[in-house]
Formats: C-alpha cells, structure tokens, sequence
C-alpha cells in the first residue's frame, strides 16, 4: 500500500501535475483532493458541501454587516464570540474530521486494491502550518492541528514542489510575495517533521517535473521506474 502527497503553495502546479501523471498511466495512479476546496474536490461528504454553502452565505453576511457598521460607526470592531457562533465552530470542526478520515478511508480502499493513491494537496499541510495567515490560534483551529499532526495517517511520500515567491506570485498573484515566503518556508518547517519529504524544482518544465516525482514514486515504492516516458513530451 503506497500513498505520495503532491503539497506546494498556490500556483506551484499540484493539480496539473496529478493530471498528467493520472493520465500518463504509468502508474496505477487515484487521485484523491486532500484539501479544503469543496469545489474542488473529487470526493466530499454531502455535510461539507452544505457546510460550504452556508460558509459563504455567513461570509457575504458578515462583511454586509462590516460595511454597515463602518459607516456607523467607523469600526467593526472585534466582538465576544457567541453562542451560536461557538456551535457553528463546533460543528464546523466536527465536519471536517468526518470528511478527513472520509477521505483517508477511499485512500486506504483504493491502496487495498492496488492502487498508488495521489493526494492534491494534503490537509496536515493545508491546517498546520505555523506562522501562517496569523498567529492567534482559535481554539478550534488549535484543536484541529493537534488532531492532524497526533492522529491524522501520513502518505508514504511527501513532495513538496517548491517555486519562489515572486515565481508563485507571478503565476496567480492571489497573495503578496511575502505571504507566499512566509507560507513556502512553513511547508519546509512542517517538512523536516515528516517522514519521506522531498522537495522538488516546480520551476522544471511539466516534462521534467513529472519524471522526476514518477522516479521518486518507483524508488520509495520498490516498482519499476517509468520516469523516462516523460523524456520526450
């Protein structure tokens, strides 16, 4: 049973890369989203769709209201959390442990029929990186890291396809250049606490790239390597 995690900031070309090893069919290749993109995933609980839609209505709520009391009052202000929304969280937190062992269970299916199973993205790597986005932990994002990094199963390799920040800034520009160092030396950080992590060139050419995470895929696996039918794209 063999898994291999595709991890990278975004616009480091995870999803284009499990394409094209998916349909290379070098290998017996599932692949399985790992993260919290419920439009883009392959596979989710229908709690977390529902979950999704009722986070971006909350979302367009709150920042209706944030207009709002800006304009009366000058500030929004950060308020006591309440009841409710303690229950949102709760239940929140719930539903992404169902729809991460949901997943873990497929990957482990999938292996069992001798698939090599591909993760897009990881969710020990999308929840608990430190000194990302902020470094006030809520409760229930303390909680959830605890979880995924005790008790949360690892894939048998890691490969984090590195790119620098004004590389990755250039291809989606979604976050400033300094977000995107500060997240890329966090993967590196989780990395030296995982076993199997490897770090790869995503700057390569598609090509060269793919042979590189297939030879990766036959050394740790022990199957025979395929890296060279990417030679000649």
């Amino acid at each position: 049973m063999f898994s291999v995690a595709l991890i990278g900031p975004d616009g480091a070309g995870k999803s284009t890369i499990s394409r094209a090893l998916l349909e290379s069919a070098l290998f017996p290749f599932k692949v399985i989203y790992m993260g919290d993109n419920i439009e883009a995933s392959n596979f989710a609980l229908p709690t977390s769709r529902l979950v999704g839609y009722f986070q971006r209505r909350r979302r367009d709520r709150n920042a209706e209201r944030s207009r709002t009391e800006g304009k009366l009052s000058g500030t929004s202000g950060r308020r006591k959390m309440s009841l409710g929304q303690m229950l949102w969280a709760a239940g929140r937190l719930v539903n992404f442990l169902a729809e991460e062992w949901y997943r873990q269970l497929l990957s482990w299916i999938y292996q069992a029929q001798g698939y090599i199973v591909l993760y897009d993205r990881h969710f020990l790597f999308d929840f608990s990186l430190d000194g990302v986005d902020s470094d006030v932990w809520a409760f229930e994002r303390r909680l959830h890291r605890w979880i995924l990094t005790r008790l949360y199963p690892r894939p048998s390799l890691v490969i984090y396809l590195d790119a620098p920040a004004d590389v990755l800034f250039a291809g989606k520009g979604e976050k400033t250049p300094k977000e995107l160092e500060n997240r890329r030396q966090a993967f590196i950080r989780r990395g030296t606490q995982v076993r199997n992590f490897v770090r790869v060139d995503g700057t390569q050419p598609l090509n060269k790239v793919c042979a590189e995470v297939c030879k990766l895929i036959a050394e740790y696996s022990g199957r025979p390597s395929t890296s060279s039918a990417f030679a000649s794209l």
